[in-house]
């Protein structure tokens, strides 16, 4: 069994983007049709290309304000969607398709300070996940990230 789980955007919190059509710095929220493959980060899925219209926006996956809050543009389906719900294994449409979404893992301590970074390669992520777990007991969380457009994919939570 794994060790981890993966923690997508919660509806709760996109709500309250879409209903205010702006995100938590100011910004209006862009709607478009999706261009790219995304994934939402809703349901972890990826969009299909000119069918699916996206909401871009600005989000920071932190808590604590310091060095490494690392805002940036991610996109969510504009549709009602759920939740990615297969939370104790990393998305399968994303880790089968290593060339679209070259993966990041990076590593932080329950201070919010980056302690850990790791491409994903031609590696299996969710085993790379529990290796990091059982080798770097620092690390309470990871974030994957696109490793080219270096933007949050999810959180990934330490069991």
């Amino acid at each position: 069994m794994n060790k981890f789980k993966i923690v997508p955007l919660s509806k709760a919190y996109v709500n309250i983007i879409k209903t205010t059509m702006t995100d938590d710095f100011g910004n209006p929220v862009v709607e478009q049709l999706a261009t790219g493959l995304g994934p939402c980060r809703i349901s972890l899925k990826p969009f299909e290309k000119g069918v699916d219209k996206r909401l871009l926006f600005k989000h920071s996956p932190f808590v604590v304000e310091n060095a490494y809050n690392q805002p940036g543009p991610i996109f969510i389906n504009a549709d009602e969607v759920e939740e990615y719900s297969d939370v104790f294994r990393f998305p399968q449409l994303i880790k089968a398709n290593k060339k679209s979404f070259p993966l990041s893992l990076i590593g932080y301590n329950h201070e919010q300070m980056m302690v850990l970074t790791r491409l994903v390669g031609d590696d299996d992520v969710d085993q790379l996940i529990n290796e990091i777990f059982d080798q770097h007991p620092a690390v309470e969380y990871l974030h994957a990230r696109n490793a080219q457009a270096c933007c949050f994919i999810c959180k990934i939570e330490r069991l």
